[in-house]
């Protein structure tokens, strides 16, 4: 359902270094952005009952219900250029995205509130 590439994994286990023992990465999907939706990384403590858990590669990933549908055949990685570093994500779904690659639009069953 999601690749994240061994690099992106590595750079979420960097950030999970300076966080709490047994802290979750969660990703999400939020309205807004440059187009209708984007994507949100964040670190969590909790699995809601409607959450769901993924392995890859090493990562435990938590993705709430509503996002689940905007996240199949999501791939995520990580890459430095001159300017920094940053995630990237390609979603197969997107009918287009920003500059930024962080917002995109998408023509999904289900609507996000």
């Amino acid at each position: 359902m999601i690749n994240l590439s061994q690099t992106a994994a590595n750079e979420i286990r960097r950030l999970k270094s300076n966080q709490q023992p047994n802290i979750l990465f969660r990703l999400a999907v939020k309205a807004g952005g440059c187009y209708d939706w984007f994507y949100d990384m964040s670190f969590d403590e909790t699995v809601e009952i409607s959450d769901r858990v993924f392995d890859l590669n090493g990562i435990q990933v938590v993705v709430d219900a509503e996002s689940l549908d905007y996240v199949n055949g999501l791939a995520v990685d990580y890459s430095e250029d001159l300017i920094g570093g940053g995630f990237r994500f390609h979603n197969p779904q997107a009918i287009a995205t920003c500059g930024c690659g962080n917002s995109f639009s998408i023509t999904a069953p289900n609507a996000i509130d």
